[in-house]
């Protein structure tokens, strides 16, 4: 039997044409009524561009239902009519396609309904908009419903779902035959099986690496009849993937499907790590990629060994590592400050919650759009020490939060508390101090097989959540050691993070400490930063410093002759000319000449006369020679 089909562009196309100049080729009289026209044989109907509407009766819609409706037309009919193109004729090797089944007509663009996919849904566009090239997604014009369409091995379009994307819409469209669901056909032998075509998209954007090699279904529901004929006409198939909803039915239907598919192909339940894949899809930022799916082979034999969950590396999707302060602080992972007591940490921590909440400068670290931090500090009290030194290094105090332990069980880093504070208030910096008093009465620091797991939990909720989590340590006596052995505790503190920050004090200026980085796993150890803590002017920075972690913390640093004499012939040099300099600028440039600050006042005191300062805005001492 022969019979006619018209593909979607040809549809398409018939469905673009203007009623107006269609009717009057036909000889039709209308009426203008202001952007409108009116059928002067139905004066209730009204026609604007490619659009009807009759409102004796409240239908409506484009061409090809016109044509249907008005000149008594089949659906084949109305097309050639329209376009004056010949459909192809086919000999039917299939059941024909219902005379009820039409495709719903389609909007002049797909925006809704990408934005739904993409914005409310969390698609990759990318993915939503290769199949609205194809046809098989598109935008219905009545109700702009997104439309999933399923076709034939002839790519004819025999299913189409529609999914309201303004509210909680579901439904076939009418005379849909359900065997031939929204699908994608790849190269592979393998096929992966869904309820919905939402679903089907949200696996694909989990697992984007050569998508296109395999086959994807959507059966509508948890029916075998779009299953069937698809195995029946793919026998290159050679393994089934059940990735139906993880719920009762789901599950019910997952094995009765085993039951109905073919002796000879493997069967497996892939089972998602939240309700359905759209879920995990949009939840996975806080679920483990371990967790994301567990997969069960349903034709195993009575007995045998229970699969063990793998992780196929092809799967896994690159990311670049983002950093709060680049290279020493990374987000997602964990960074430990280690320093002796008074070396100035919690001075250190306060100035990078200082740049996160208020923009105040760091060097090296980009200016960023302020965000919350959690300080969790069991040492210092929040009223007298953190508050103060807070607000003198300008933070924004709105943005700086603490978890309240309250009366109940203490704080510890594997407390569920930690991660659920960092989603509910958005925090994007964590910082613990110290990480000794965190750990729990229980633990052995000095134990890897204890502290190992722990760093484990709170550095997965470092990455599920992307927060930078800095923990603060102190240094053991143990002088003359490396500086990887100079944490208290055990070396798996140092072997458990990404980055390790070290401060100390200079030997020759107490009041010149310097943060060095010993270990730098995501990228190249940054340059050794200096910073002036303990005289009258507070803390303040003053640049790089050549010194490594193992000469600081033993005190080795290199010696140069007459320091002294370098420092006045700088300062002298600076101030050639009649120049006023600051003296932070006077001090950053001593840093970078490997010349302590102690030694710089030592200087100038010996310039004497020579040397004029005076007090300039924002109190800062400004030089200059006479």
């Amino acid at each position: 039997m022969i019979k006619v089909y018209y593909t979607q562009e040809q549809i398409d196309r018939a469905n673009a044409v203007d009623l107006a100049e269609f009717l009057r080729g036909q000889g039709e009289k209308l009426k203008s009524c202001g952007k409108e026209a009116a059928w002067e044989a139905h004066d209730s109907l009204k026609i604007r561009g490619n659009k009807w509407y009759r409102f004796s009766n409240g239908t409506g819609g484009y061409p090809v239902d016109f044509v249907m409706e008005f000149c008594g037309k089949s659906f084949q009919e109305a097309v050639e009519l329209l376009t004056g193109e010949k459909g192809k004729g086919q000999i039917e090797t299939a059941p024909a396609p219902s005379p009820e089944f039409r495709l719903p007509a389609r909007n002049i663009t797909n925006a809704t309904a990408r934005q739904y996919l993409v914005k409310d849904r969390g698609i990759n566009e990318s993915l939503v908009d290769y199949f609205l090239a194809v046809g098989d997604i598109y935008e219905d014009a009545g109700h702009h419903n997104a439309v999933f369409v399923g076709r034939d091995e002839k790519n004819l379009p025999r299913f189409a779902h529609c999914r309201g994307t303004s509210r909680e819409f579901r439904k076939d469209v009418a005379g849909s035959d359900k065997s031939y669901g929204f699908r994608f056909r790849g190269t592979g032998d393998k096929v992966y099986v869904f309820e919905a075509p939402i679903d089907l998209l949200s696996f694909i954007n989990l697992f984007s690496k050569g998508w296109q090699e395999q086959s994807y279904l959507s059966l509508s529901g948890v029916a075998y009849k779009a299953l069937w004929r698809f195995l029946r006409e793919s026998r290159e198939i050679s393994a089934v993937f059940l990735c139906l909803d993880n719920d009762k039915a789901g599950e019910e239907a997952c094995a009765r499907l085993n039951r109905e598919i073919p002796e000879g192909l493997r069967v497996y339940r892939m089972r998602p790590g939240a309700k359905d894949w759209n879920d995990l899809l949009r939840q996975r930022n806080s679920i483990e990629r371990g967790r994301w799916y567990v997969l069960e082979d349903l034709r195993k034999e009575s007995g045998g060994e229970e699969t063990v969950r793998m992780i196929r590396l092809s799967d896994v999707e690159e990311r670049e590592v983002s950093f709060l302060w680049k290279p020493y602080i990374p987000f997602g992972k964990l960074t430990i400050l280690h320093g002796d007591a008074g070396n100035g940490k919690t001075y250190l921590a306060i100035q990078i919650c200082a740049a996160c909440t208020n923009r105040i400068p760091v060097p090296n670290m980009e200016e960023t759009e302020p965000f919350n931090v959690i300080y969790q500090t069991a040492e210092d009290g929040l009223g007298d020490t953190i508050r103060p030194r807070l607000i003198a290094a300008g933070a924004d105090l709105d943005r700086v939060l603490v978890i309240d332990e309250g009366e109940g069980d203490p704080l510890t880093l594997t407390d569920e508390r930690i991660e659920k504070a960092i989603v509910q208030n958005d925090a994007r910096l964590l910082i613990i101090d110290p990480l000794q008093a965190f750990l729990g009465v229980r633990v052995d620091m000095n134990r890897a097989n204890e502290i190992r797991p722990i760093l484990r939990k709170i550095g997965n909720v470092a990455q599920r959540t992307g927060c930078a989590i800095v923990l603060i340590g102190h240094l053991n006596k143990a002088t003359g050691q490396q500086s990887c052995y100079r944490g208290l505790g055990t070396i798996d503190f140092n072997a458990g993070v990404r980055s390790v920050l070290v401060i100390g004090k200079t030997k020759d200026d107490p009041n010149l400490r310097v943060l060095v980085h010993d270990k730098s796993s995501l990228a190249p150890p940054g340059p050794s930063v200096a910073f002036i803590l303990g005289d009258e002017e507070g803390f303040r920075w003053v640049g790089d410093y050549d010194i490594s972690a193992d000469e600081l913390l033993s005190g080795t640093e290199k010696k140069r002759e007459s320091k002294t004499k370098e420092a006045k012939d700088m300062i002298c040099e600076m101030l050639a000319g009649g120049r006023e300099v600051f003296s932070e600028e006077i001090d950053r440039e001593a840093v970078a000449r490997g010349i302590s600050t102690r030694t710089v006042r030592e200087a100038k005191k010996e310039l004497g006369e020579y040397l004029r300062s005076r007090t300039g805005e924002g109190h800062k001492k400004i030089f200059w020679m006479v």
